[in-house]
């Protein structure tokens, strides 16, 4: 008896469950007089009624906003080539939710002998064949959407030119924490978007491509990260503010569930590996003891959380505040530093390497690495008050 085909696991469509059926009657429900809430409520997460700038309402008529009304005229209104995009990348990430959550991975998620995209990277960086589809993925939504010059991944030596008259140019780490699907920890996807240098467009497109994806953060026209989790979260911002849209998974659509996030000036978590604490440079130790004993300018010790998967950690504390941090020369200023550190300033926090503002840092190389601290204005300013935080060297083991 001949075996059915199966269908590739990326192309897998997205099902969607009962709760489909019974949210025509739920809404009706909350628009009776019978209950009438101040707020709607998805999947545990309040949805608050937002006002534009113009004053035109940003919900639809079931009180809810989706990403592309968010940022379209309904809402913001960032400008029709930049919502055909983000358009095209959430499509993309949606795909890659799907695949992350899928019972077939497991075999995606092992090591393949190829080496590390950036080059002296360890194993434990090497690209794995989930990361090289996920990268496929996006790549392709970029194509489709036909606004976009330049991709730059951290899964490709170079970047990608795609087409002349593109008006964007994208870097992306497309599946940051890869290493821990097989233990089912969260993952994620960051992406950076930024204008087109068209005053470049007279060099050889090799030469360009690389000087276009080589702008500093403070060019950044939006950032975001999507968070793989028991709830798939987009996080996004267009230079006004962060927002976070979680996916809605019996309709496909993001709805705006964390409107104009703010993370809060203190916090009392701290995410770091703390089984490198007798690797680490003195002023690092001292801040990391003083905080946890609670002897610091916030008079509250503090705890630990530490998941290993960045999009993961900048999440929680984004919501609660303190520090996520990693002081070795580790993670990519092109596709992690930068774009993280303009959502994290957007929602009133700072990123840096232990001395300057990742922001004002100029990248020299694509795939250039360094210390990254991300949190809470008042943390991160105790924690460059003690100077000697960032680690540079890595006795027993690799980089």
């Amino acid at each position: 008896m001949q075996s059915p085909a199966i269908t590739p696991l990326h192309q897998a469509p997205i099902f969607p469950s009962k709760l489909q059926n019974f949210l025509p009657k739920i809404r009706a429900f909350a628009r009776t007089n019978i209950y009438r809430p101040r707020m709607t409520s998805i999947a545990g997460f309040g949805v608050k009624s937002q006002v534009g700038l113009s004053g035109s309402s940003f919900e639809d008529d079931d009180g809810f906003s989706t990403l592309v009304e968010y940022v379209g005229k309904k809402g913001i209104n960032v400008g029709d080539d930049l919502v055909v995009l983000l358009d095209h990348i959430q499509y993309a990430c949606k795909r890659i939710a799907s695949l992350v959550a899928s019972p077939f991975n497991s075999s995606l998620g092992k090591q393949t002998g190829l080496g590390a995209a950036a080059g002296g990277g360890s194993d434990r960086d090497s690209p794995k064949p989930l990361d090289v589809v996920s990268n496929e993925i996006i790549l392709s939504s970029l194509r489709n959407s036909g606004k976009v010059s330049v991709m730059a991944s951290e899964e490709s030596d170079a970047p990608i030119w795609i087409t002349d008259d593109g008006r964007y140019v994208v870097v992306t780490d497309p599946l940051d924490g890869s290493r821990n699907i097989d233990a089912s920890i969260p993952t994620g996807t960051i992406f950076g978007i930024y204008n087109r240098l068209v005053e470049l467009d007279h060099l050889p497109r090799e030469e360009k491509a690389m000087l276009n994806s080589l702008q500093s953060g403070s060019k950044l026209v939006a950032a975001g990260y999507v968070l793989y989790s028991s709830a798939t979260i987009l996080c996004t911002t267009f230079g006004s503010g962060t927002q976070a849209f979680t996916l809605d998974r019996s309709t496909g659509d993001f709805i705006l569930t964390h409107p104009s996030v703010k993370i809060p000036t203190r916090g009392q978590i701290y995410s770091v590996n703390d089984a490198r604490y007798f690797d680490w440079p003195q002023g690092l130790r001292q801040y990391i003891d003083t905080v946890r004993q609670g002897k610091g300018r916030y008079p509250k010790k503090y705890s630990a959380r530490y998941i290993c998967s960045l999009v993961a950690d900048l999440h929680r504390t984004l919501m609660y505040g303190g520090i996520a941090m990693n002081p070795r020369d580790h993670l990519r200023l092109v596709y992690e530093a930068n774009p993280l550190s303009f959502l994290v300033e957007q929602a009133g926090g700072r990123g840096s390497d232990g001395k300057h503002r990742i922001l004002s840092l100029q990248p020299v190389k694509l795939h250039q690495r360094l210390p990254l601290f991300l949190g809470s204005l008042e943390d991160m300013e105790e924690l460059e008050s003690y100077g000697n935080v960032q680690q540079k060297v890595n006795p027993g083991y690799e980089v």
